[in-house]
Formats: C-alpha cells, structure tokens, sequence
C-alpha cells in the first residue's frame, strides 16, 4: 500500500512539475493567444514528448540568425528596385494601370509593408500542371547565358530533380553562374551530396538557413517555402509547384497534380531577382552575392511588351506584419461581387477567417476550393472543420475530385488576383517564409475565373446537408484537429 501511495505522490509531482514548466515555456516567449494555448495543450498532456516536439518545432529563431542580412543591406536593394522602377517607367497608359489605380490602397500597403513597388508591362504565362511547366521552364535553362538562380521549398533526388540537376550541371560548366537554394526539411531525402556534381562544376547549392548543430540551432517549424526561378534577370518564375516526381503526378498517392504557377517576363523579374539574393546572402554569407557590383550582370535592361501590373510580396517570420496575409485579406474586404480561392490547406487566423464569413454575409460570391484527400493527416481534417463552418456562414466549399488540389490562388471581381506559394492556413501566414504575386488585371482575373470555373467542373460542392452527415468520429478528429492548427 506504501508503494503505491509512494507512486501516486510521485505521478502528482510530475505532473505538477510538467504542468509548472510548460507554462513557463509557453509564456516565456511572446506569441499569439491561440499558439500559445495550442502549445500548452501539447506539453501538458504529453509529458516529455511534449517538450521534445517543442525544442524542434516549437522555439524561435534566434535574431542573429534571422537578421544576418543588416537592415542597411534592405535599404540598398531597395534603393536599387525605385531607381530600376523610375528607369524603366512607361508613360504610355495600359489597361491594366485603371485597376492599379482604383486598388491604390492595396499598392500602397504593399509599398509600405514589404516594399513591393508596382511593376507595369509585365508578360505572363499561367501553368497549371507540371508538364507543361517544367518543359518550358527546361527550355529557360537550356538557352541561359549568364545566371540561374533556384530557390524551392521541394527540391527531390527523382527522376524530375536528376533531370534538372544535370541540366544545372552542364550550364555551370559552360560557364553560366547557378545558385540553388532548397528547404532541407522540405527535400527531405536531398542531401548536399546530391548537389555535389553541380558544386563541382562550379556551382551553388545550400539549404536554406542551414546549421551543423540541428539540436541547438537549426528549427523545424520555420520553412523557407518560396519558390523562384529568375533566369539571367529576364524570366522569372513563381507559384505553388515544387520540383519532384509528384508535382508531375507521377505518384499514385495524390494522382493529377493540380498547380498554379507562373512565368514571367517585365520589370516584377527584378523583385523577384531582389528576393533571391537575400535570401541566398542570409543563406551562404561566406559566398554572398554583390548586388551592387554587379549591378548590370544581375538587373540586365529588358524590354517588355506584357499587359499587367503586379507586385511581388514576401513574409516571413523576420517580420510580424504577416504582409501576404494582410494582402489575403485586403482582397477578400475589397471584393464586391465574387472572390474565389484555392488552397490545398483551409486554416485561417480569426482575422482571415472573419473577413471571409463578412464577406459571404454581406452578398459576395465567395467560393473555396480544397483537396478531397491529405497529404498531411492532422491538417486535412483541420481543413474539413474549417469548410464545415464557412460552409454554414454561406461559403461555397468544393471539393477537387480529379486529384490533388496544391494551387494557391485568389481572384476577385475579374480585377485583382494572388498567386504564389502561400496557402490559406496559421503556418504560411506566421512560419513560413513565403512569396506571392498580387497582379491589377482585368484580362488575367478573367483568365484565373475561367480556370476556376474549369476545375469546377472535377470538382464536388459540399452542402450543409453532407457535412451534418459526417460520422461523430470524423467531427471528433476535425474538432481535435482544429486545436493544434496554430501549430501544425
């Protein structure tokens, strides 16, 4: 009897201690409400997993190493960007230039939370499988002169990543410079050695924010989940796919893979050419890139004869004004008529998740399109809930039937639409360092709605009556779900 009241005393001890720490480790550092609670749930109802879990996924990057490009390195590539956006200035007036001007507030948002300056004229090609893409994007390579810079969340050892890889190779062995930056965490399975061919024709690759020490320094939760292509500073490319086998539906798991990407050739180039370098800076100090030296080899003159207005907006976790986010819903407040959204991922923030159900309550047309299958467990049924409520506030959810939903676009009103590689959920607004394309077009809108309205058609409209049928199970797990989406 002794022992087990010995052993009782001791469980409540532990308890007590686990519960007293995971309330100092939470709060020591300061974050949103819904994280914070999420996390203490996580480490008070799982003893010493629960901290595990939290030292790899859980801390934040330290300063020093979000920071290591200084503030007046910032400075100067802007300083680079107005004097190429005056340079390149066209008077003439364009269609596009009437929607810049009647969303002059958002440009301006942009302009003063990123920096993002409104770049006219630019030519773009919409890609939405991977065939398609990766064909022309082959082509690029093939005929770059000077430079190559990559940067992906996903960058495989598969037949797809092999292919590109030997074709980098060759380039740099021509001469032509190539820097690739990829997400160690998300190329799971890439290691540097896969690189080592390019490495040795005398060419760059590194992950992203990359340490030797993954226990003391290197953290899960913080992906770098942009993708950019920019090819001798005059075609540039941005959007959701990744580079691996699965992105051309070559696996059985996701079938069809359903993306959207774009190319593009005008003056956005330049943001997106600015966003590589620091980004690789940060990445390889000991092997930074001098913009400024090389001014004309990086920034070329370009001559363009596109049609659309766009800016190029970054965020990430080295800033908390979350400016895609803000942007996400920007779009969604300015919408008068309709604002359609895919997203392989439904989970907003309370602020997202309000300006969507006020716009549904107040008349728009507002329409979300998700996955009907996961390729992440704990997300997807996080999802579902999301579509079951906005589904009872009015929101059109579809299902996408054909395969795997991975697109991450917005369009409103055939005037302003979003693509990149942020999706709609907690991680791409707080965690990720992501990168969109906010585009003022009424042609290009138009082409968005009609691929919208062509993926309709292989898709499932999921009314209230299917969602009130959902096994109690299935409305557990969802709900379960729901209260770890801060940190999923």
């Amino acid at each position: 009897m002794s022992i087990l009241i010995d052993l009782s005393l001791l469980w409540e001890f532990i308890i007590f201690l686990n519960t007293g720490l995971a309330i100092i480790t939470v709060f020591r550092q300061p974050r949103d409400i819904a994280a914070t609670w999420a996390w203490l749930l996580v480490l008070t109802f799982l003893p010493v997993a629960g901290f595990i879990v939290y030292a790899f996924v859980g801390r934040k990057l330290p300063k020093k190493r979000l920071f290591r490009f200084q503030q007046q390195d910032l400075l100067r590539m802007d300083n680079i960007l107005s004097k190429l956006n005056r340079k390149y200035a066209d008077p003439k007036k364009i269609k596009a230039d009437e929607v810049a001007y009647q969303a002059r507030d958002m440009v301006r948002l942009f302009k003063n939370t990123d920096m993002a300056y409104l770049e006219r004229r630019n030519k773009l090609h919409i890609y939405t499988d991977g065939y398609g893409l990766f064909t022309q994007m082959i082509n690029d390579i093939k005929h770059a002169k000077k430079s190559i810079n990559i940067e992906f969340y996903t960058f495989y050892n598969d037949k797809i990543g092999r292919q590109i890889l030997e074709l980098l190779t060759m380039k740099a062995c021509e001469g032509v410079l190539v820097h690739v930056i990829y997400d160690s965490w998300g190329s799971m399975g890439t290691t540097r050695r896969f690189f080592k061919p390019l490495i040795n024709a005398g060419g760059y690759a590194e992950p992203f924010l990359h340490t030797h020490s993954v226990i003391t320094d290197f953290r899960i939760n913080f992906r770098n989940h942009r993708k950019i292509v920019v090819i001798d500073g005059q075609i540039g490319y941005v959007g959701g796919f990744n580079i691996g086998d699965q992105y051309l539906g070559r696996k059985k798991k996701f079938g069809h893979w359903r993306d959207t990407h774009l190319r593009i050739m005008g003056s956005a180039v330049y943001s997106l050419q600015s966003q590589f370098i620091l980004d690789w800076n940060v990445t390889d100090i000991k092997n930074k890139i001098d913009e400024e030296r090389d001014h004309a080899f990086y920034f070329p003159p370009f001559k363009s004869e596109g049609t659309t207005n766009m800016q190029i907006v970054s965020s990430g976790p080295d800033s908390d004004l979350e400016q895609i986010k803000i942007g996400y819903i920007k779009m969604i407040q300015s919408a008068k008529n309709y604002c359609w959204i895919q997203t392989p991922y439904l989970i907003p923030d309370d602020s997202t998740l309000d300006a969507i159900r006020i716009a549904a309550m107040s008349g728009v047309d507002v329409r979300i399109m998700v996955p009907n299958k996961p390729d992440h467990l704990f997300v997807y049924r996080a999802t579902q809930y999301y579509a079951k409520r906005l589904a009872n506030e009015g929101v059109k959810i579809y299902y996408y039937q054909k395969g795997f939903m991975h697109a991450k676009t917005a369009v409103i009103d055939d005037k302003i639409a979003s693509v990149g590689s942020a999706n709609f959920d907690f991680r791409s607004f707080k965690l990720n360092f992501e990168i969109n394309a906010f585009l003022y077009d009424s042609e290009f809108s138009s082409r968005l709605k009609s691929i919208y309205l062509k993926d309709i058609k292989d898709s499932e409209l999921q009314t209230i009556e299917m969602f009130k049928k959902q096994s109690l199970w299935l409305t557990f797990k969802q709900i379960f779900s729901r209260l770890l989406s801060p940190i999923l």
